[in-house]
Parts: structure tokens; C-alpha cells; sequence
């Protein structure tokens, strides 16, 4: 196996530099003073943003990309072996790194590295840490997987021994890393084309949390059904949080939510009362991703008044229930939501934002998880009032054949939702300027390009 070595820094090339992950790290291993270069297919606002850095980006993926004095090339679990660069690497017969692996060697240069998992809730709550450990003065290292203000970008490099990111389960990833601190949100169903089922993903949970050394700390949702099973045989200290469990080390009670949908609640720790929080943000869920990040920072020292201060500055995280503006009276969000869970909680919590009508644009994000929750996708849009259906965005997939936004609309349409199939976003667009009307809520929601939806009629 290929070891980095930090004290002598060499040159790196970057298989996708574009991406929110990658291009994170290929900032910070440049701050290192790594050689970087990348390849991406398009030019993008964060391409760009690495060229200013220094970064020399190739447009377009072919084997004379990698520099002949390659150190190391890096690759998202994405990147198959016909890949030009790839195949290239090989029969040079260079050192090959998946992300994964290389954010495990990152993360050892961390004496306090935390990492945030779950099925849901990971930006946000990175996000909602970010403004903690800022406003302590931890100085923290920071990798989110979406744009942050505070931070100017999805990456800040800090000068202390503290790191926060994200620790996704697909492929496994997250077992590929060296946390001394682990946050678990929730487990449920998703990413089946990897995954066989629930109990396997649960399986990879269990051992993401006993990666944790035996002075680490674990904080998990103690709502995850049968929660015990994924901490048993964990040596490290153990905090659970939870919005439904009295029995919790950090328990909300007292929720209420303002005219806004923002929430409100009383905190008890290990049965004692706290203190008062109030958020910037909607939704039940988002007060269980609080929790996390509280329970995070109380039990890592940091005092109770900058944990609220911090949050009272957290706004909200890129593409999550993100207002975008207002365009003929439409007010206009966006949301990254694209499991049946995370679009239930965005939308019921939007019910409680100000509104006449509430309208989705949903893009399925996989044909995968298309066609796995079909019948809950049904179920989770018809919260909303008017729904239109786009294509699936197929990212890493090729179309099966057997699976097609036209299923979805079906469904929908036999459970009695208000629902119509429009491919083009252009003709989305025209839809929805003859169709909304002043006071009426628009969110566009997948993990694909369906933002530009939004963002567009902004700009007519």
C-alpha cells in the first residue's frame, strides 16, 4: 500500500478534481504543499476557483493528462478501470489511491478528527459544527460536502489539531478512515446498488463505530432502532441523542416551531435541564442534527453559551432548503433531499414556512433508488400539493430499462396527488409561470442538476 508522506510532499493527480469532495481536498493538499493537478470533464465555478490556487486542470478525461512525474493518482469509487486516466496509471504502473483511503492518511495528522455519518443529516450537521468549533476558537480543519458561507467554500484549513467532515457509508468508505470522535445520525435503506439490504448497511455502521479508540467518543441517535447492536462491543465512550427517547444522554423536549417552521427546545442532559435553544432553520429533523452537534461539542469541553451562539449563526447549508429568491411573487427553495426520509422531513417542515400553495419539482437521483422506493417516494412527494416529476438523474448508472420517472408518476397518481411528468426543464419553467401564482412555495429537490431549474426562472 502507498503511504503519503506529509513531510515530504509530492506530486499528486486528482481523477475528477471537480467534485465537492475532491476539490476540498486537492485545496488543502496544495496548502500542504503537495503538486496537484486534476482532470474533470467540465469547467465549473470550483475548477476555476482550484486554477486560481495554482491547480493545473485538464477538461476532458485522456492519458496524457497525468504528468510524467506522478507521484500518486487519486480516484472516486466512481471511476471505473476503463477510464483513460486510470488505465493509464496502471500501465505506468503508478501508485493508486481511492479517496477513501487518501482521507484516512489525511486524517491521522488529526489528534481529534471528527467524523459525521449517517443515511441523512451529515452536511448539516458538519455545517452545524463548523459554527461551533468556530465561534470557540478551536481553529478547526473543516471538509463539508456542500458550500458553506462561513467558511467561503466546502473546505477551511485550520492550524490546530481539530477536523470535522463528513464519513459516507457508500462503498464503504468511512471504514477506510481514523476518527477519534464519531457521529451517527440515523441508518436506513439506501445505496442498493451497493448494499444488499438493511442489514448489511447496518453491519458497516457497526464497524465504522469500532474504528473509534478506546479514548474516543461515539454519539449516536438513540432513536436508531435497536441502537445497542451497532455499539456493542465499542470500547470508547458512548453519548446517545435523541427528539423521541427521554431516556437519552441529550433529549429535546418542549419542541415547538415558530411561524417560520424554525424549532425551538428545551435540552436535557443526562436527565438534567440545560438550557434553551432556537434555531435558523425548519424542521424536526434539523433539531435531531442539533443534537448531534451539540452533544459533539458539550462533550469535547466547549462551553454552553458558544454552542448557542455558534448555532444561532447557522443558517442553513447549501441546497438545503435553500432559499434561492422570489420571481413573480414565487418564492423559490432548493433542497438536496433524494431518499422518500429526507424529502417526508423537508417537505412536512415546509408546511410550516408561510405559503399558499406548496410545489415540487422532484428529480429521481439513481434508476437504483428509483426503482427500490418507488411506492415511499410516492408516499413522502404527496406531502406537497402540486408535484411535477422529472427525468431520473442517472449519475454513476446507465438506464436498466425496466425503470422510469413514468413509474413514479403513476404511483403518485394512484395514490391521488396532484401530479404531472414534464421532461424538459425548459417546458418545466414555462409550466411553472403559468401554472403558480403569487404566494405559492417552489422547491426543486434532487441530488442531480435540478437546481438550475430554479436558479434559471430567477433570471428571467
Amino acid at each position: 500500500m502507498y503511504y503519503i508522506n506529509f513531510k515530504k510532499p509530492g506530486k499528486l493527480h486528482f481523477i475528477g478534481i471537480g467534485g465537492i469532495s475532491m476539490s476540498g481536498f486537492a485545496e488543502l493538499l496544495t496548502s500542504k504543499g503537495f503538486r496537484v493537478t486534476g482532470s474533470d470533464s467540465n469547467k465549473s465555478p470550483i475548477t476555476v476557483h482550484l486554477e486560481s490556487l495554482g491547480i493545473q486542470i485538464f477538461y476532458g478525461q485522456r492519458a496524457s493528462n497525468i504528468p510524467d512525474d506522478t507521484d500518486l493518482v487519486v480516484y472516486t469509487a466512481a471511476i471505473s478501470e476503463d477510464n483513460p486516466e486510470y488505465a493509464e496509471a496502471v500501465r505506468r504502473n503508478l501508485p493508486l489511491m481511492v479517496r477513501a483511503e487518501m482521507i484516512g492518511q489525511i486524517m491521522k495528522n488529526y489528534s481529534n478528527a471528527i467524523a459525521v455519518s449517517g443515511t441523512h443529516g451529515k452536511t448539516t450537521t458538519t455545517s452545524m459544527l463548523t459554527h461551533i468549533f468556530l465561534k470557540a476558537d478551536k481553529d478547526p480543519t473543516i471538509s463539508v460536502g456542500g458550500m458553506l458561507d462561513i467558511i467561503n467554500g466546502n473546505i477551511r484549513i485550520g492550524n490546530s489539531p481539530n477536523w470535522i467532515m463528513e464519513a459516507c457509508e457508500y462503498t464503504n468508505s468511512f471504514l477506510h478512515f481514523f476518527p477519534t470522535t464519531a457521529v451517527i445520525l440515523n441508518i436506513e435503506e439506501d445505496h442498493l446498488d451497493f448494499f444488499d439490504g438493511i442489514e448489511q448497511i447496518r453491519q458497516s455502521f457497526k464497524s465504522f463505530a469500532q474504528l473509534l479508540p478506546d479514548n474516543g467518543l461515539l454519539a449516536i441517535n438513540s432513536s436508531i432502532d435497536n441502537y445497542e447492536e451497532i455499539t456493542s462491543g465499542c470500547k470508547c465512550r458512548i453519548a446517545t441523542f435523541s427528539t423521541m427517547d427521554s431516556s437519552a444522554d441529550y433529549y429535546a423536549d418542549n419542541i415547538r416551531f415558530d411561524n417560520e417552521g424554525c424549532g425551538s427546545f428545551d435540552l436535557y442532559v443526562h436527565g438534567r435541564y440545560l438550557d434553551s435553544f432556537k434555531l435558523n432553520v425548519i424542521g424536526l429533523h434539523n433539531i435531531c442534527n442539533c443534537l448531534a452537534a451539540i452533544c459533539v461539542s458539550y462533550e469535547q469541553g466547549i462551553k454552553t453559551e458558544d454552542i448557542k451562539c455558534g448555532l444561532s449563526t447557522f443558517k442553513g447549508a447549501d441546497r438545503r432548503f435553500q432559499y434561492k429568491g422570489s420571481v413573480s411573487g414565487i418564492d423559490i427553495f432548493d433542497d438536496y433531499a433524494h431518499h422518500p426520509s429526507e424529502i417526508r422531513a423537508t417537505l412536512t417542515a415546509a408546511r410550516n414556512h408561510p405559503h399558499n400553495r406548496l410545489w415540487c419539482i422532484f428529480q429521481p437521483h439513481t434508476y437504483t433508488r428509483t426503482k427500490a422506493f418507488l411506492k415511499d417516494f410516492a408516499k413522502s412527494l404527496s406531502v406537497a400539493d402540486k408535484i411535477i416529476v422529472t427525468d431520473i438523474y442517472a449519475a454513476r448508472e446507465k438506464d436498466p430499462g425496466d425503470i422510469s420517472s413514468k413509474d413514479l408518476l403513476n404511483e403518485l397518481l394512484a395514490s391521488g396527488s396532484d401530479a404531472v411528468y414534464i421532461s424538459s426543464f425548459e417546458d418545466i419553467k414555462n409550466f411553472i409561470l403559468e401554472n403558480c401564482i403569487n404566494g405559492d412555495m417552489l422547491i426543486t429537490m434532487g441530488a442531480g442538476d435540478v437546481v438550475n431549474i430554479g436558479e434559471q426562472l430567477l433570471e428571467k
